[in-house]
């Protein structure tokens, strides 16, 4: 018994040297029969939390922590694109650069990463017209992308990649996820421009503008916070069904302490406040009386209607002589720029661009006057909205978009 219990052992470490030997060389062969493909075109991951990127002669690799897969990305002269196919729950393969691509439009897609690349050429196909991108909308009516069914994978196999933003959905082997929203922190969720750098083979524009991005918010911020002025204290919150609540998201709590404030969520307990229970409604408008700021995100399904009135309304509010915020006319919303009243650019061009949120919560912060907001509107001062179209799309989409460097010293 133990002869054959010694004799299989070693029949198995034979048959492991064997499997090793032939691995080796058969990679042998394959690097003899394909020139070697040099990496020059690197991105490193600084500031995400979720992503990572790995690089080999003639392949990449995306591990996204979030939908919990890697991505191999395979460059398309080499043999290994024409041989090597996964499809599996954990391991996706691609070749690379992307002939094309399609985006699942129907959750607030940030497209304007694709835009900053100059990648728009190379899509073919949305699910819906749910972008706040007027060059986007721009190519679809035109023709050069065209409306595309969700649910037929068939339809959608044609395309070499199709991006998508909802992780719990089915994703057949084309389907890669693209989650810059999962982030906790603005420089966190621009960074993903990295991640698509990737799978177009540029990753020096991509390094390039993160950069550029990086930057501006830095210096914004260093030049926020180094104020010797008492820091003013904003509320994010919003209304539904009757009850008011403070909202809490890492992102946004994070922009206002760049932008030199404070949040008041920091100093209260009780998130929910039900407008029809006196001592609710009596605690939450003592709370609003400490607050130099507010972020009013109700959402509406008509933004172009909702103003300082609706607001007013929905908080309750007669004797307004203790609200300072209501003295300074300061309450905002992020709703100024929107697609069909129901797709704001704050789910898109926001995402890519957190320098242009920083400015503007400075701005609501700390006051110039002469300074226009992009993302923001006041709603206490009247300010309306922008309704993005088409026609507004005046360069060449094809070409990368420059991201907007905001004066700062």
């Amino acid at each position: 018994m133990y002869l054959l219990s010694h004799f299989s052992t070693n029949l198995c470490v034979v048959q492991i040297l064997f499997v090793l030997l032939w691995c080796i060389q058969s990679l042998e062969y394959a690097n003899a029969a394909t020139p070697t493909v040099k990496v020059g075109n690197i991105s490193k991951v600084g500031d995400s939390a979720y992503f990572r990127i790995y690089y080999g002669q003639t392949f990449k690799v995306i591990k996204n922590t979030l939908d919990g897969k890697s991505y191999l990305l395979i460059q398309n002269n080499t043999r290994m694109a024409s041989r090597t196919k996964y499809c599996t729950s954990r391991i996706k393969s691609f070749v690379i650069p992307l002939a094309n691509y399609s985006i699942e439009t129907d959750y607030f897609f940030p497209v304007s990463f694709f835009e900053l690349l100059g990648l728009l050429g190379n899509l073919k196909g949305i699910t819906s017209t749910y972008v706040a991108s007027q060059c986007v909308l721009k190519l679809y009516q035109g023709g050069q992308v065209e409306s595309i069914n969700k649910t037929d994978h068939q339809q959608l196999a044609q395309y070499a990649a199709h991006f998508i933003a909802n992780t719990d959905e089915a994703q057949p082997c084309n389907f890669a996820t693209f989650v810059p929203i999962g982030e906790d922190a603005p420089l966190q969720r621009a960074e993903w421009i990295k991640y698509l750098g990737v799978f177009a083979n540029m990753e020096n524009r991509a390094n390039q503008v993160y950069d550029a991005i990086k930057e501006n918010y830095l210096c914004l911020s260093k030049a926020a916070t180094s104020r010797n002025s008492l820091k003013p204290v904003v509320s994010w919150m919003e209304y539904k069904d009757g009850v008011w609540s403070f909202t809490r998201d890492p992102y946004k709590l994070k922009f206002v302490e760049d932008a030199g404030g404070v949040n008041v969520d920091d100093s209260i307990n009780k998130v929910t406040y039900n407008m029809s229970n006196p001592d609710d409604l009596e605690e939450i408008h003592a709370i609003l009386c400490t607050v130099d700021v507010v972020i009013d995100e109700t959402y509406s399904s008509d933004p172009a209607v909702y103003n300082g009135s609706t607001f007013l309304g929905n908080i309750n509010l007669e004797d307004q002589t203790c609200f300072a915020f209501l003295t300074n006319q300061s309450i905002w919303r992020y709703d100024k720029r929107v697609q069909n009243s129901v797709v704001l650019d704050w789910y898109d061009g926001a995402v890519s661009q957190p320098q242009l949120v920083l400015s503007d919560i400075i701005e609501a912060l700390y006051p110039t006057g002469n300074y226009n907001t992009t993302y923001f509107r006041n709603i206490a001062k009247g300010e309306g909205i922008i309704s993005i179209g088409p026609e507004m799309c005046e360069r060449d989409s094809s070409i990368p978009m420059e991201p907007t460097v905001v004066a700062c010293q």
